[in-house]
């Protein structure tokens, strides 16, 4: 392959990827929503044709409005192939020339911006089931092919490509308005949006799946729709800009989650000089501006125990008291039993070992926590600072077999020979 076909197939992937949505927005800010699959298939088309083009004649200087412009011309040419084309002729051809008038190569971030953020509140109308919302989301705006959304559901990928067909259907139905919605309506709609950038951003930070451990692309694409919100009058939320900070927050120490032979690195074992300090500070600037309400969210509380693992100077300067009492109402919000496991690793941090391992036991939902490779490899770890060598490589063990990613695999690997063990 030559230096200038890899080049484009390099770029061209990005987009298929990161532009590839914010295209399928803007052409579906023209189409309007229930033409969505049209959007998506002329999108699709559109990268194909720029895989093959760039190939030869080298990546255009502005790449977004050559695709942009193509996959107008595609749609264009579906719609006027429709079986009704007779009787909406002049419809087409007004919409035809509307479209091609249009200065294309004005394409601007702006335009993309605001585009996306009315494609996010057409996969979170209230019209659509729950489910289907947040797997059209992952689809279209961020750009996760079916199989990997049937990961993050533990579905299979035909049944979220049936959920994905269902999804476009009722949006043709109903002719849902591609619109930031009304005042009235934002407040239940914003809340489904902020939890799928949230799953986004998880999926990145500690992939459920594959050789890799981190996806910052996943990460940084969650951080830039998420600023999108803030930065919009409608949807410039207390919550908006918390669950900004816990992003923020959390990629700042993306870096140094692992070594250079790519093992994965405790909090404690990180070199916080790694750390990105300039979005650490833009972290703490939006969890400051998410103070501004009078409610608190999970993203609020998550936050501000990212700030104060962030603003420690070292490991052993943690406020663990501080992180315990942030865990206490997180829990109390949540009565999540994986919130009650992190939270007993807060409790052995502040009380000791033993204090944690009863709060691992004295979790009410504990059962539901044995398929979890961090419920085990956290029980084995407090074993092990007790001294307890036969009941933490019996946990380390469990957690080994139940984790998914090699970097989780050798990491518990490794805590099993430092037990005196050998590899299950």
């Amino acid at each position: 392959m030559s230096q200038q076909s890899a080049s484009a197939h390099e770029v061209a992937g990005h987009f298929f990827r990161h532009e590839g949505a914010k295209v399928v927005a803007a052409l579906t800010a023209h189409l309007g929503a229930h033409r969505l699959q049209l959007a998506e298939d002329a999108v699709q088309e559109a990268l194909l044709r720029a895989l093959q083009t760039w190939s030869y004649h080298g990546v255009p200087d502005n790449p977004a409005a050559w695709l942009t412009q193509v996959a107008k011309n595609l749609a264009i040419n579906a719609l006027q192939r429709e079986q009704r084309w007779n009787e909406k002729q002049d419809g087409i051809a007004t919409e035809r020339e509307r479209w091609l008038s249009a200065p294309v190569d004005d394409v601007t971030h702006e335009t993309f911006a605001d585009d996306t953020l009315r494609m996010m509140f057409v996969c979170f109308h209230p019209e659509l089931a729950a489910e289907a919302q947040t797997a059209l989301a992952l689809r279209i705006l961020c750009g996760f092919s079916p199989a990997e959304i049937a990961t993050a559901f533990l579905a299979s990928e035909a049944a979220i490509a049936k959920r994905l067909v269902r999804a476009r259907q009722r949006i043709r139905e109903l002719a849902l308005p591609f619109a930031v919605p009304e005042p009235t309506e934002l407040s239940s709609r914003l809340s489904g949006v902020l939890h799928t950038l949230y799953l986004l951003f998880n999926e990145g930070y500690k992939a459920s799946s594959g050789d890799r451990l981190v996806r910052e692309d996943l990460c940084h694409e969650a951080i830039r729709l998420v600023a999108l919100l803030t930065e919009h009058p409608a949807t410039r939320e207390p919550r908006a800009f918390a669950l900004l900070a816990l992003m923020l927050l959390n990629a700042a120490r993306l870096s140094a989650r692992t070594d250079d032979a790519g093992n994965l690195l405790r909090l404690h074992e990180q070199d916080r000089t790694d750390w990105d300090h300039a979005m650490i500070q833009r972290g703490i600037a939006s969890l400051h501006l998410a103070a501004q309400g009078f409610t608190v969210s999970v993203y609020h509380i998550e936050a501000s125990i990212a700030a104060t693992h962030c603003t420690a100077p070292d490991a052993s300067a943690t406020n663990w008291p501080r992180i315990l009492l942030l865990y206490d109402q997180l829990l109390a919000l949540t009565g999540s039993p994986v919130t009650a496991m992190n939270r007993a690793v807060a409790v052995a941090r502040v009380h000791g070992a033993q204090v944690g391992l009863d709060a691992l036991d004295g979790i009410k939902q504990r059962r539901s926590l044995e398929s979890y490779h961090l419920y085990h490899a956290i029980r084995g770890a407090f074993a092990a600072e007790l001294g307890q060598v036969a009941a933490a490589l019996t946990s380390f063990r469990q957690a080994e077999n139940l984790a998914t990613l090699p970097a989780e695999r050798d990491f518990i690997a490794r805590r099993i020979e430092e037990c005196g063990g050998t590899k299950a």
